[in-house]
């Protein structure tokens, strides 16, 4: 794996995936998903919002990356972190 250009948040990125995907698992052997209207404009279920989630998070990085110079990158992962966790309760 010496041609990959792994660093901290390139890891931090890949393993939260898999977390997350690891207790996505077990909740929904342990609590089965309903399908539930939130905010969004469909009903939806527990993986349809992570997917949801993960896909506007990483447009909330892109758009960091395109609107803004000298800002750090790590706005963006906490902005995201809090519109997943939103979205994932309430959407």
């Amino acid at each position: 794996m010496e041609w990959m250009a792994w660093t901290l948040p390139t890891a931090l990125f890949f393993v939260s995936i898999v977390v997350m995907l690891a207790v996505m698992g077990v909740l929904q052997v342990v609590y089965p998903t309903v399908e539930r209207k939130g905010w969004l404009p469909m009903r939806t279920t527990r993986g349809d919002r992570l997917f949801i989630g993960l896909m506007g998070c990483a447009y909330i990085h892109l758009a960091w990356i395109g609107f803004t110079e000298d800002l750090a990158l790590w706005w963006a992962s906490i902005i995201s972190v809090v519109f997943l966790a939103a979205l994932l309760r309430w959407g």
